[in-house]
């Protein structure tokens, strides 16, 4: 929504009045009453004062509205001017003798009344200083609880502005939904920001119209996250195909929602949109456009994620995080020699069991423990490094995983080297896998911090290559020593004839640059002998053995050999 307040207004300039009147003699007392004060545009018709308020209304301050015109009633005009949401905010002031049609016009959204014949001008002078400045001070605020892309609410005010919906409406059940745009990133890359802005312009377009007359409230959150708050309604497949009309034809972008509906108001809202996220993350990647509806299953899911949350602080304390290790082989050698090893947490609950990596990793960054999770895996691996060395003198580097969030941390590099260094263990015995969406997120960040760390000694592993989120000239720019092929991308390449000719183009661009290459999920006698012969140098899987404890992983050792 733009703000019809003009920039000439705000240097001092004088400001414009548009009177739209017919009859010669009104329009003469008007003007000498307004000129020494205003600029004034004049329109005699209806059509005439369309035609003005379309191409100035930014610029006019004020309306002056006499209803019997020769071509239409007034009212027509402003019925028209207040249901444009662009042009609605301009005030109006009518100007009549029939006092029957105030109640109607007010309805409509005028502001104020000049009956006729005409008071003195100084009555009317004060009527119109007093609209002006109640308009602008009231635009003012509309500019503050507003985004200033889309024109929607910020998040602040909408907020605000949901609960007083709550208050006034106790007993109407409610909606919360959520709308972002999948990868919202990639098109901001690909076509510019400008590209970017336009698209969420038109879903917010297309927002503010799904929802009109509805009773909606609707914000920008951030960048490419849109809220909205309204009655309950159950046609969630017509709004979203409503709201992403044109986006993905015109902008190659694809709009997800979530709903969680009939909300709860014994949560708070913020709450209240988290369940609508969840369930739009359950159609993060879906293609079918179908819209995510939080269920009993996601409330089963939240609670078990907030035990988790609950559970964390005892689990660091009583040791229940565990490394479980898988090992990797070297493929150079005519029979495969172990090399190395990575290091996988596991979560036995003294409760629940084994909790999957899958359910507690992502929930551990989402909420910024996964610092303190990572943190403690580095102390436990580098310490079990050294037991192995000091009982049984085996030298295996080890690798760990390095999270987003610990890359934003500027301390990291002096973290690790006192990890290493109370361990006991050399730089190149403790391996850093960062994964490769990481380095989309802060590329420069990540990229500083990760030469850092490689000048101190550290080498560099990019985890989960071909996940999707690079192209193959990604890796000639980024500081890392080995480079390992996603599982999933390994498994699926396989398939088909082209998806070997891919890994092929990855395995050699990656020793043209003097990598080592790893190769993650390999499970077969045929994968093994097709990496080696395109000269993969290390390959991990359960082929070889599923990811075990350290006792288990030292009796594998001991039966290998190392």
């Amino acid at each position: 929504m733009e703000s019809g307040f003009s920039d000439s207004r705000l240097n001092g300039e004088r400001r414009k009045i548009l009177v739209i009147e017919d009859e010669m003699v009104n329009r003469l007392i008007l003007g000498n009453t307004l000129r020494g004060t205003y600029d004034v545009v004049f329109a005699e018709t209806g059509a005439q004062a369309l035609e003005i308020l379309n191409d100035q209304f930014r610029t006019l301050s004020l309306v002056l509205l006499d209803l019997n015109l020769p071509d239409m009633y007034g009212v027509d005009i402003l019925h028209r001017i207040k249901a444009d949401a662009v042009t609605a905010v301009l005030p109006f002031i009518v100007m009549t003798a029939d006092q029957d049609a105030e109640v109607q016009c007010l309805n409509l959204g005028a502001t104020d009344f000049i009956a006729k014949p005409y008071p003195k001008p100084e009555v009317i002078l004060a009527r119109i200083l007093r609209t002006i400045e109640l308009f602008e001070g009231r635009d003012i605020l509309r500019w503050t609880e507003r985004d200033q892309l889309t024109g929607l609410y910020n998040p602040e005010f909408f907020f605000r502005y949901a609960a007083q919906f709550d208050a006034r409406h106790p007993d109407i059940p409610t909606d919360a939904i959520l709308l972002d745009v999948n990868r919202f990133h990639m098109l901001n890359e690909r076509y510019g920001r400008a590209f970017g802005d336009e698209a969420l312009r038109r879903i917010a377009d297309n927002l503010r119209q799904a929802l009109q007359g509805a009773g909606g409230i609707v914000c920008r959150k951030s960048a490419d996250t849109f809220l909205a708050y309204c009655p309950h309604r159950s046609d969630y497949g017509d709004l979203l195909r409503l709201i992403g009309d044109g986006i993905d034809k015109d902008y190659h972008a694809r709009v997800r929602m979530g709903v969680y509906p009939n909300a709860d108001r014994a949560i708070d809202m913020e709450r209240r949109f988290a369940r609508a996220k969840q369930a739009a993350d359950r159609v993060k990647t879906s293609f079918s456009g179908a819209a995510g509806v939080y269920d009993a299953a996601l409330y089963d899911k939240e609670s078990f994620n907030e035990q988790l949350l609950e559970d964390f602080a005892a689990a660091i304390r009583g040791e229940q995080f565990t490394a479980y290790y898988q090992p990797k082989f070297d493929i150079h050698t005519e029979a495969p020699a172990l090399c190395s090893a990575e290091a996988l947490v596991r979560w036995n609950h003294p409760r629940l069991g084994m909790v999957s990596p899958g359910i507690f990793i992502p929930l551990f960054e989402e909420n910024g423990l996964i610092r303190e999770l990572d943190s403690y895996m580095w102390r436990k691996t580098a310490g079990q490094i050294r037991s192995w060395k000091d009982r049984f003198g085996w030298k295996i580097p080890v690798s760990v995983n390095v999270s987003r969030i610990d890359l934003s941390d500027p301390l990291l590099p002096q973290l690790l080297e006192k990890v290493v260094d109370e361990a006991g263990i050399a730089h190149e015995d403790f391996l850093l896998e960062i994964t490769e969406s990481a380095y989309t997120e802060d590329a420069e960040q990540i990229v500083s911090v990760a030469e850092t760390l490689r000048e101190s000694g550290f080498r560099i592993e990019m985890d989960d290559f071909g996940t999707g989120y690079s192209s193959l000239n990604m890796i000639t720019a980024l500081p890392i020593d080995t480079l390992k092929l996603d599982m999933q991308f390994v498994r699926t390449a396989f398939r088909d004839r082209n998806g070997m000719r891919l890994i092929e183009a990855v395995l050699s661009l990656a020793r043209s640059l003097g990598l080592t290459t790893v190769a993650e999920g390999v499970e077969t006698e045929e994968q093994l002998q097709a990496l080696k012969a395109l000269s993969c140098d290390i390959v991990q899987g359960y082929y070889f053995s599923k990811p075990l404890p350290a006792e288990e992983f030292e009796a594998f050792v001991r039966e290998k050999g190392i």
